[in-house]
């Protein structure tokens, strides 16, 4: 298998486990939430899905990555490290605002359309995940973060 399809298999694989983590404890909090107005709980709700997805993300991705930009000296490759956490920052920025837009207003909405709290968590968290998923594919594509030779 080609390696840059390795990179994106891994790169998936820890965006997906971060989202797994996520959407459980969101939906834990947001049956705790319940009383409160609809937009706060989609807010805090929000927040709380951020926490977990990049403390998740960010520890599985240094994991999978710290050995990448190691020269033969044992230093730092500081270029390619920057240039692809430029990239990857960037796919990942892209994604996040599509995914905040869609999150937000679709729990919002099934909160108001009378579903529960954790039922409008989880369905709202599973359509933006695929969204999301999409746009950060598509965009680490077009910054061709994984391409031959890198």
């Amino acid at each position: 298998m080609k390696e840059q399809y390795k990179e994106y298999l891994k790169l998936n694989k820890n965006i997906l486990l971060g989202f797994l983590a996520s959407i459980v404890v969101s939906a834990i909090v947001a049956q705790m939430f319940s009383n409160q107005q609809n937009y706060v709980n989609a807010t805090i709700t929000l927040g709380v899905d951020y926490i977990v997805y990049f403390s998740t993300f960010g520890t599985l991705f240094y994991f999978d990555n710290k050995n990448k930009y190691l020269l033969k000296s044992g230093e730092v490759d500081k270029t390619g490290l920057r240039r692809d956490l430029i990239k990857v920052i960037s796919s990942l920025g892209i994604g996040e605002v599509v995914y905040t837009i869609c999150r937000w207003s679709l729990q919002y909405y099934l909160l108001t359309n009378s579903y529960q709290p954790y039922i409008a968590s989880l369905m709202s968290q599973s359509i933006s995940t695929v969204i999301y998923m999409i746009t950060v594919n598509l965009s680490v594509k077009y910054m061709r973060l994984y391409k031959d030779g890198s």
